[in-house]
């Protein structure tokens, strides 16, 4: 039988009742000095992100980010709102399209609205098939679609994958009897809204407005421009003798895009009784901005990643947008993702979504290898370091996604963007400066952290869409 000390007042007694004949630990402990720990936070992370991305110093708060002219601009997607059962088109969504991007007459853009309708597909089905007239514009409102073009041997093979949001194909309500160029077959159950080119040829009959639109559209579609859609430089390559060589210019976007940094505060309140009577052997102000300061890291990190302004998941090219194959993160997909963006640095995902991929790969019998990042090892996909990162969401459904960058101003890639030497630094960007002491005798700091980020190119930035991460 275990016998323990009963402490009662300043007496010890053994559970039988004696008393003891010794100095017990508990009533040792008030003359012991103790040793403790600082104070801990569970809300720390690796903050991967923050440690790899380069930062560019933006001496005047705003950061131009300077492209030449595109004449083409990507596809967007198109949102909708429930209205029972049935879906309606949003229509100011519409200026998604290419077709009618920057387009501004309200009335005209519900009209095109009003002339969907929706229609449902079961998994397998057939919504246009190859070499039939394209005479129809389809939005993809949900589900799962498969462009399946024909091969060079005159096998089907897939284009590419269509999901929420997604279209096609606009040049088809600008000409007449041409056809479609490939077969869209659902994946999964899909709901698609579609107007018929009679349709929309009714609404431009009725306005002026979209008629000029129209016509500049067709003017932008002549001028030469390269691959990406930006306007092109006249060369010439490969001659002999003394030919008049082309003359060109590059032109630049008249309205460029500025990054203003953002900026995350807080006020840290320390009451002077505190910081004179129990600085020791911690210094409680010094301890209070560590853990206040990691906070705001954590913040920092959670915006450059979800920002709706600026942050890298809301400001991914539309063509950059991947949807998984199947559902999890597969190694098909991450060679996809690789394929769109050159020179890859990084692989970004929630950990779980990295849990998930390792399942995959597993599964096939693959086995990525690792690479040395920073004195650790890092898992790694064909040679690219696949870093965890919190701040990724998990949807309701349990789906996340992945990022893959190029980092880097010199690589034209993505780049960090702050302001050091600012006044009553504490660490790079941020700040701490003391607003006084109040008729509480509170000491206030406030507490300052500027950031901001930006994808100087598109193909800098790929992210994997509509990731599942359940077993």
């Amino acid at each position: 039988m275990t016998d323990t000390t009963v402490v009662e007042g300043q007496q010890e007694y053994s559970q039988n009742g004696q008393s003891q004949t010794s100095l017990g630990t508990a009533a040792a402990r008030q003359l012991a000095t103790t040793t403790k720990s600082a104070p801990q936070m569970q809300e720390i992370t690796s903050r991967w992100l923050l440690r790899v991305l380069p930062w560019e110093q933006v001496s005047g708060g705003v950061f131009r980010l300077n492209r030449r002219l595109t004449y083409a601009l990507g596809d967007g997607k198109v949102t909708f709102t429930p209205n029972g059962a049935e879906l309606r088109v949003v229509p100011q969504e519409l200026r998604e399209l290419t077709l009618l991007r920057d387009f501004e007459d309200e009335e005209v853009l519900a009209a095109l609205a009003g002339r969907f309708e929706q229609r449902e597909f079961d998994r397998g089905e057939t919504i246009v098939e190859r070499d039939q007239p394209a005479d129809q514009v389809v939005l993809i409102a949900h589900g799962k679609v498969q462009r399946i073009g024909r091969g060079k041997y005159g096998d089907e093979t897939v284009l590419d994958t269509l999901v929420d949001g997604d279209h096609f194909i606009w040049p088809a309500l600008l000409e007449t009897d041409d056809y479609w160029q490939f077969t869209a077959r659902t994946m999964t159950p899909t709901t698609a809204m579609i107007m018929t080119q009679d349709a929309f040829e009714e609404v431009v009959a009725q306005s002026p407005a979209l008629q000029a639109h129209i016509a500049t559209l067709r003017e932008r579609m002549q001028l030469p421009s390269n691959p990406f859609g930006e306007a092109a430089i006249a060369r010439a390559s490969g001659h002999v003798g003394e030919p008049t060589l082309p003359n060109t210019f590059v032109d630049y976007e008249a309205k460029p895009r500025e990054y203003e940094l953002s900026i995350s505060q807080t006020v840290l309140r320390v009451h002077t009784r505190v910081a004179d009577l129990f600085n020791d052997p911690m210094d409680q102000i010094e301890q209070q901005l560590r853990l206040t300061v990691e906070a705001l890291r954590e913040e920092q990190e959670y915006e450059i990643v979800n920002n709706r302004s600026f942050g890298l998941l809301h400001n991914a090219d539309f063509s950059q947008r991947i949807p998984t194959r199947t559902g999890p993160p597969t190694p098909d997909d991450f060679d996809e993702m690789l394929a769109t963006v050159r020179d890859a640095s990084v692989f970004f995902a929630h950990p779980r979504s990295i849990a998930a991929f390792g399942r995959e790969c597993n599964r096939l019998g693959v086995y990525p290898q690792s690479v040395d990042l920073s004195g650790q090892k890092a898992p790694a996909w064909r040679g690219v370091p696949v870093l965890p990162c919190s701040k990724i969401p998990i949807s309701d459904d349990g789906t996340s996604a992945v990022m893959l960058m190029r980092l880097g101003k010199e690589d034209q890639g993505v780049i960090g963007l702050h302001q050091t030497g600012i006044p009553d630094e504490y660490q790079p960007s941020l700040n701490v400066r003391f607003m006084g002491i109040d008729d509480k005798a509170v000491m206030n700091y406030l507490v300052t952290a500027y950031y901001s980020c930006a994808v100087l190119v598109p193909d800098a930035l790929a992210v994997l869409e509509e990731v599942q991460i359940g077993v």
